[in-house]
């Protein structure tokens, strides 16, 4: 099944990916920390758009999907760029960690924790690219 991106149905299937990934379980095995995913309007979205997601070794134990304008968790990091930057990371044409070094993509919370977990943050693209996806 093909799922719109961004919506809630992309960020309920990408959750099952990611549980079901043992690569993302081995990478993230240490990782403690939840994340606000910042998809922000551009010429091919309208409106900003934004995902919850809490990662704990090696497990999404949820998530949530709000548009601008929702009252948002309070979370240890937000990773946040434009919906064509989302686009390029997802489909592997920018690395998540190069993404914040050269400006792509702004993140909020401990720089160290999220570099150190390098390995983790591609093993979110590649559940991400597992997701059919239709882009807008």
């Amino acid at each position: 099944m093909v799922i719109k991106f961004p919506s809630k149905e992309w960020i309920e299937q990408f959750m099952d990916v990611v549980n079901n990934s043992q690569a993302y379980k081995e990478a993230a095995r240490t990782w403690e920390g939840d994340f606000l995913f910042v998809i922000e309007p551009d010429e091919k979205l309208d409106k900003k758009q934004i995902y919850y997601l809490d990662l704990w070794h090696g497990d999404c134990r949820s998530v949530d999907y709000f548009e601008d304008g929702h009252e948002l968790p309070t979370t240890e990091f937000e990773y946040s760029g434009t919906y064509s930057n989302w686009l390029k990371v997802i489909n592997g044409d920018i690395d998540p960690i190069k993404g914040i070094l050269t400006g792509k993509f702004k993140l909020k919370g401990n720089k160290g924790k999220v570099m150190r977990a390098a390995k983790a943050a591609m093993e979110l693209v590649n559940s991400a690219q597992e997701v059919e996806t239709e882009f807008l």
